[in-house]
């Protein structure tokens, strides 16, 4: 086995999120900092979602407005994706650690308590990296010497143990006694200020200690907080269940609704939008509060209007419950709270007027917002609701527009200039527009400023496959499979993109793997139709295509290889009826020359 690189403990008790994750970086990255400098900044977003305590040696150069928003100024959340684009962005760095220093083995122990982060890292450790590099190992957490006083081990080790000896001696410990150790544990961990322990073991020792419905509750809020804001939602989930269990809607309404909402933002976010409807029928049934019936009027209206499955969508209660909502935010007093949840409020319903198909209503709403905003708050407040309000208004103008929208977006940059949507967004325009070089740079800006994404890539590699620059193109492909190993789109280009630098080997891997994703995708049956044609089994090209067309008649290129097999087969009638059908799909020179020899043999006969 080669050497240890670490051993981690992944039990989610101890730090929360990135537990294990969090552990290694806090070991390696100081080094990192003296040897590698430019590989840790390369990866500062990833390094402190995972490891935060890490932010008194590295600043994040890549913020973004709602990277540094404070919570009751956040009204954008991360999707859910984020965290495995984080998990990803920890692989590549250890990748380039492991080239480096060489194979090492890393330990894992309470692997099966693992959050969903820590469990997404380490498998993408597993098939990411090469086993050569790195050997992962599944161990027992192991058993320490015998302690002296062995319920307080197994407290002062934060309740992980599995030792039955220190199991029994703190089940038999007298109730008071054994909260006043988890009160002091708690105590200890919170002097050493280390916000990860506030996600896990602080929160534990709370609800275990002598106030669990106080400081219990209150540390159960704080990482609440935390959690929601970084985008780890399966944490806010079972912490806002814990919450909610110890937590008194009649003593602590605000507690128990803070807890509500943010379960409903992590469930409609997960794609769990029932689970987020039933939260919000919990607290509007508990709470008279009108903030609570506001925010749960926008929450429904946005689960019928985006989060529910198509066939569930209903604008028309959408839009019944935001006027609720913009009803009780207008009945606020006339000051800056009001002119907030007011425009925060329209801002929903411009997004019911688009998908009503009603865009001068949408742009109505969100100029008015803007104007409303501009008039309230003074620069540098609120400007993340503000950038929003203006990035709607970039994607409504784009739709008919798309000068205006580059422009409309470079002002939404200039306002959140580390955003990676804003780049790979106004790259799609401006290649529309066929300003190719523009749109190159601002996918290397998406891709510079975000996490590993496989859209940036994806977009970009198709881009270079048009300009004809093909080794870039297949890079970019590369990296998307990477990342994202059933990205059949990607195994579609790249298949092609294989045949045509004459990679015959590659390409057939290729559509092997797309077909086993979907095994009538048409493009890559008529790629297979030319591996086979090109190695003389002209009727099984024959049959690839014809496969092909089945899926989608108007393939033009399919036409086009068809006709020129029949013609191998010595059937021109046929050849030069393929050769029509291409050509009035498309107007290709190499099908007109296919079908004028075709013609001609035709003619003879």
């Amino acid at each position: 086995m080669s050497p240890i690189l670490s051993t981690v403990d992944a039990h989610r008790r101890l730090r929360g999120p990135f537990t294990a994750a969090g552990t290694l970086l806090r070991q390696i990255v100081p080094g990192l900092l003296r040897t590698h400098p430019e590989l840790v900044r390369a990866h500062d977003i990833e390094i402190l979602a995972a490891a935060p305590e890490l932010a008194t040696l590295l600043t994040c150069e890549r913020e973004t407005l709602t990277s540094q928003a404070s919570p009751e100024s956040r009204t954008r959340y991360y999707p859910y994706a984020r965290t495995v684009q984080i998990g990803h962005g920890l692989v590549d760095l250890l990748q380039a650690v492991l080239a480096d220093i060489g194979p090492r083995t890393l330990v894992v122990t309470h692997a099966e308590e693992a959050d969903r982060t820590d469990a997404e890292w380490l498998a993408l450790l597993a098939r990411r990296i090469d086993p050569a590099l790195l050997t992962i190992v599944h161990d027992a957490a192991e058993r320490g010497a015998p302690a002296s006083d062995p319920a307080r081990s197994y407290v002062d080790g934060d309740c992980v143990s599995d030792d039955p000896v220190l199991l029994a001696a703190y089940a038999t410990l007298d109730p008071a006694e054994r909260a006043l150790l988890h009160d002091r544990r708690a105590d200890e961990l919170l002097a050493k200020g280390e916000p990860s322990l506030r996600l896990g073991a602080i929160c534990y020792h709370r609800e275990h200690g002598s106030d669990p419905s106080g400081a219990g509750v209150a540390a159960l809020s704080d990482a609440l907080g935390d959690c929601i804001l970084a985008g780890h939602y399966d944490a806010v989930l079972e912490l806002g269940r814990r919450c909610l269990d110890l937590a008194d809607w009649a003593t602590q309404p605000e507690a128990c609704w803070l807890a509500t909402v943010k379960m409903t933002i992590a469930l409609s976010t997960m794609g769990r939008a029932d689970e987020a409807m039933a939260l919000y029928d919990e607290a509007c049934a508990r709470s008279t509060s009108p903030s609570v019936h506001m925010q749960a009027a926008y929450g429904r209206a946005m689960l019928y209007t985006r989060y529910f499955d198509e066939a569930r969508r209903d604008l028309r209660k959408a839009s019944a419950w935001v006027n609720t909502a913009v009803s009780l935010a207008s009945l606020l007093p006339e000051d800056r709270r009001r002119a907030y949840n007011l425009t925060f409020n329209e801002n929903g319903r411009a997004l019911i007027a688009m998908h009503l198909g009603d865009p001068a209503e949408a742009m109505r709403l969100i100029d008015a917002g803007i104007e409303r905003m501009q008039a309230t708050f003074t620069a540098g407040e609120r400007d993340l609701h503000l950038s929003v309000l203006r990035y709607n208004r970039a994607q409504l103008i784009a739709r008919s527009a798309p000068e205006d929208g580059v422009r409309e977006y470079t002002a939404v940059i200039g306002l959140d200039p580390h955003h990676p949507d804003y780049y790979a967004e106004r790259a799609g325009l401006l290649r529309r527009l066929g300003r190719f070089a523009e749109a190159l740079a601002d996918y290397d800006a998406a891709i510079a400023n975000g996490l590993p994404d496989v859209e940036p890539h994806y977009n970009r590699g198709d881009l270079y496959a048009e300009l004809g620059d093909l080794d870039a193109a297949l890079a970019d492909f590369d990296r998307v499979l990477d990342l994202e190993p059933d990205f059949l789109a990607a195994y579609v280009n790249r298949a092609a993109l294989r045949y045509e630098v004459g990679d015959t080997a590659g390409a057939r891997a290729d559509v092997a793997a797309g077909l086993d994703l979907e095994p009538g995708q048409p493009h890559l049956l008529c790629t297979r139709g030319m591996l086979a044609a090109d190695s003389g089994d002209l009727a099984a090209a024959v049959a690839d295509y014809r496969a092909a067309l089945l899926a989608e008649p108007a393939l033009a290129g399919a036409w086009t290889n068809l006709g020129a097999a029949m013609f191998e087969l010595g059937d021109a009638t046929e050849a030069v009826r393929c050769f029509d059908r291409a050509l009035a799909i498309e107007d290709d020179p190499i099908a007109r020359a296919n079908r004028a020899a075709a013609l001609s043999v035709a003619a003879v006969g």
